[in-house]
């Protein structure tokens, strides 16, 4: 499988892609993932950079079950509960792709989730190897 991402000029500053494209493997479409306690079980209340790592950790999880991993995730639709925590997803977001091969992304802005406590939740799409 080939991936190739086509970078912009500011969109890298903002850790994203504008496309990306793919040729031959296998899809995967991932429900969101949202997260208001760790690993552990700690409850992650208020705290947007934990409940980000944790999701990018659920992401992972759920990916390696279906054959993946992070990096093989062409697309994402992040929602946060506040406008403010935008540049730090981005920070985040360019530890989880320290490559800059960063998938293609919407960062969109919420009233608010299903699950109260929720202050993001990603969904995004894969292509893992045939």
């Amino acid at each position: 499988m080939k991936k190739q991402y086509y970078a912009g000029t500011w969109q890298q500053q903002r850790a994203f892609s504008p496309a990306v494209s793919t040729t031959a493997g296998r899809i995967i479409w991932v429900a969101g993932h949202g997260a208001t306690f760790d690993a552990s079980g700690k409850p992650l209340d208020g705290d947007f950079d934990g409940q980000a790592r944790q999701v990018f950790a659920s992401l992972e999880s759920t990916l390696a079950r279906a054959g993946g991993k992070l990096s093989d995730i062409v697309t994402m639709t992040v929602f946060i509960i506040d406008a403010r925590f935008g540049d730090r997803f981005i920070e985040i977001r360019r530890q989880v792709f320290p490559d800059g091969n960063f998938p293609a992304s919407a960062l969109i802005t919420i009233a608010g989730f299903a699950k109260p406590g929720m202050l993001i939740e990603i969904q995004c799409v894969a292509v893992v190897p045939d």
